[in-house]
Order: structure tokens, then C-alpha cells, then sequence
């Protein structure tokens, strides 16, 4: 499994609603900055994977809301990858507050497709090779 958390990812006034939460669509952004960097610190990056001709849509998007998140909140976002991907890769997100309370959790489905057909094919080497030490039995 491979977990990592995105510190300071500051709410701004065009996240909230008129009652001054985050509004609940902005939570999927959240979701996308949490996991490009988190891929971003294993060495890999959507536009190399674009630029081979692959590309990463969402197919499933889950959420709960918790709590609200507020302006000028800073979140932290726990990414999880719990299982080596295939034909698709699936993302598990906590979103904490800077007092560290729960917010938000939810999970996102991606299948890997190749741009030129639109076809899904497997997960990139590169990517794989970059997750595989998380998902090796401990001895």
C-alpha cells in the first residue's frame, strides 16, 4: 500500500459557497491535486504518461462529507493507493483540517486508456516500477 499526505493546500473564497463551506464539486479538485502529487513524489508525471499516449479518466467518484471545510482552511490530503495497479488505479482520500480534525473522505476510480483508440490498457511500466516497493511482502 502506498500512503501519502499533501500538506497546505490552502482553501480559497472561489472553493466556498455562500455559506462559506467548500462547496461540495470542489472536493474532487482536491482529490486531483492529492493525487498528481502524490504520483508527482514517486518520480511519475500525468504529461510524460499524456506525451507516451496514455491517458488516466476517472471512471468511479465517491465522497463523504464529514465536516465542512472553510475558507482559508489548510488541508492536508491523505492519499492512498491500496492495491497495484492494473487496468485501473484506485485512490483513497482523507482531507484533515490544519487542527487535524477529518473533513471529508472519499475515493476515486481512474482506468488507463490509450489516446490514440481510446482503449484501456494496463497501468504504465514506469508507474509500476515506481509502486511495486510498497506492495512487496514484508520479510
Amino acid at each position: 500500500m502506498f500512503t501519502i499526505t499533501i500538506p497546505d493546500i490552502r482553501v480559497r473564497y472561489a472553493d466556498t459557497d455562500q455559506m462559506g463551506y467548500v462547496y461540495y464539486g470542489n472536493y474532487a479538485r482536491f482529490y486531483e491535486i492529492g493525487r498528481v502529487e502524490a504520483l508527482r513524489t514517486l518520480g511519475f508525471h500525468y504529461k510524460e504518461m499524456e506525451a507516451a499516449g496514455v491517458m488516466m479518466p476517472v471512471y468511479e467518484n465517491h465522497s463523504r462529507y464529514l465536516q465542512p471545510a472553510r475558507y482559508d482552511d489548510l488541508l492536508l490530503v491523505t492519499v492512498t493507493i491500496p492495491t497495484l495497479p492494473k487496468a485501473r488505479i484506485i485512490f483513497q482520500y482523507a482531507i484533515h483540517n490544519q487542527a487535524g480534525e477529518l473533513l471529508h473522505t472519499g475515493e476515486t476510480t481512474l482506468v488507463f486508456q490509450q489516446r490514440a483508440n481510446g482503449r484501456l490498457c494496463a497501468a504504465p511500466e514506469p508507474l509500476l516500477r515506481a509502486l511495486k516497493p510498497f506492495f512487496e511482502p514484508v520479510v
